[in-house]
């Protein structure tokens, strides 16, 4: 008996000296791999090894399907990640997998939640307590007008209106431009739709999309707005089809293109090609007929996950402070045309664009006047399986001119029927 309780002992003893001396590291998953996301998210390592935890990142290329693949396959194996991307009701969803981390202490400490928007907050809680940080936000209704196109039609501003919008884009096409730059993914066809419900009526975009209202998909607001949409697809060029946006940047910046409604990582993109602001093109926010300002929310986020492994856990905490300081805000947002989730970082550093200055500006008004909405198409709306049967339909209509906003309608409503 004894000896039982001397090898007991020992073994706490070692286990406690195993713990006391753990190397903190971290390993993340995420998306990320090339690009301004790429080298942001290396500056996020740089500062985390600055801080005392070795970084180990573990990006999956490809979509974020394929990421996601990846993180439920090691979590089934268990053998989770310390930390992996994840957004919007996702994280609620995807904490009821495994166990993750309360991070309530620590953002107590660095006194957090009151310098970021509400909105994000409450998107990164799972039953009150902290379990992800947000890492950047960027703005979905974001406008990019080619300088060369604009300056060929006349035009020196971007559009405030969809009236105006649409006044431009046929004064580029009478001017053989092509209106709008579009790729014809599903999440950016989805994306679209959703810029345009939005600067409609934000009112209607939470309840027919954030929501999944019955009355509000049915309403004239998700009609009107699917009207434009279908407007907005005999402006673009169908041999597009199934392209990335990125690929038509080039082309965007020589004038054979008018418009580009494409998220603030965009700017990042546009940064590190060397095309400049008031020079090569303008940027602003979309079209919105409310008069108040309106924000369309894409925020990427980490979770992190409870690993068991006291290394890990101590290069959790490191990481966790590092993503809500100062210094991380503003060299990650800096890369990849983003802005910082902290409200207390100036944007009036050389180092941002004026879009991003735009965007900040645009999200504290919005916020001012509860219009922040938050993206359908980047999945900050509704889990996965609500935003692909959704998605289905608006691309669908996207690239079948034959149904009309009408149908389109109906469809979209019945859609939500399966998921609501």
């Amino acid at each position: 008996m004894l000896a039982s309780r001397t090898g007991a002992a020992a073994a706490v003893i070692a286990l406690i000296s195993v713990t006391a001396s753990a190397e903190p590291r971290v390993s993340v998953m995420s998306q990320w791999t090339a690009g301004a996301e790429g080298a942001a998210l290396n500056a996020f390592g740089d500062l985390v090894t600055k801080a005392g935890a070795k970084w180990e990142n573990n990006s999956v290329s490809g979509f974020t399907t394929d990421m996601m693949n990846k993180l439920r396959a090691d979590i089934i194996a268990g053998h989770p990640p310390a930390m992996s991307q994840l957004k919007g009701p996702e994280i609620k969803e995807w904490s009821a997998i495994a166990p993750t981390v309360n991070l309530n202490e620590i953002v107590a400490e660095v006194g957090y939640e009151k310098m970021i928007s509400p909105d994000l907050a409450k998107i990164h809680k799972v039953n009150g307590n902290w379990v992800a940080l947000p890492l950047q936000i960027y703005r979905v209704n974001t406008l990019f007008a080619s300088k060369k196109a604009m300056d060929k039609i006349g035009a020196t501003a971007l559009p405030k209106t969809w009236d105006e919008f649409n006044a431009m884009a046929k004064k580029f096409a009478d001017a053989g431009i092509t209106p709008v730059a579009h790729g014809g993914l599903p999440w950016a066809d989805t994306m679209d739709f959703e810029i345009v419900l939005a600067g409609m009526s934000p009112a209607a975009y939470k309840k027919a999309i954030m929501d999944l209202d019955d009355t509000a998909l049915r309403g004239p607001e998700v009609l009107a707005a699917l009207t434009e949409l279908r407007q907005m697809t005999k402006w673009m060029n169908p041999s597009n089809a199934g392209q990335h946006w990125s690929v038509f940047l080039p082309n965007l910046m020589k004038g054979e293109y008018g418009f580009l409604m494409m998220g603030g990582w965009a700017s990042g993109v546009l940064k590190r090609g060397q095309f400049e602001e008031g020079k090569d093109f303008l940027c602003g926010p979309t079209p919105n007929n409310s008069g108040k300002p309106v924000f369309d929310m894409n925020a990427d986020g980490l979770i992190f996950w409870d690993t068991k492994n006291a290394d890990y856990a101590a290069g959790q905490k490191i990481a966790a402070k590092v993503a809500m300081g100062q210094e991380f805000n503003r060299v990650f947002t800096q890369i990849n045309g983003s802005i910082p989730v902290r409200s207390d970082i100036d944007l009036s550093d050389a180092a941002y664009q004026p879009c991003q200055r735009d965007a900040g500006a645009n999200l504290a008004g919005a916020v001012a006047a509860n219009q922040v909405v938050m993206s359908l198409g980047h999945n900050m709306a509704q889990p996965n399986a609500a935003t692909a049967a959704l998605r289905d339909v608006l691309t669908e209509f996207v690239h079948n001119n034959t149904i009309t906003p009408a149908e389109a309608q109906q469809r979209l409503a019945d859609a939500a029927d399966t998921v609501r």
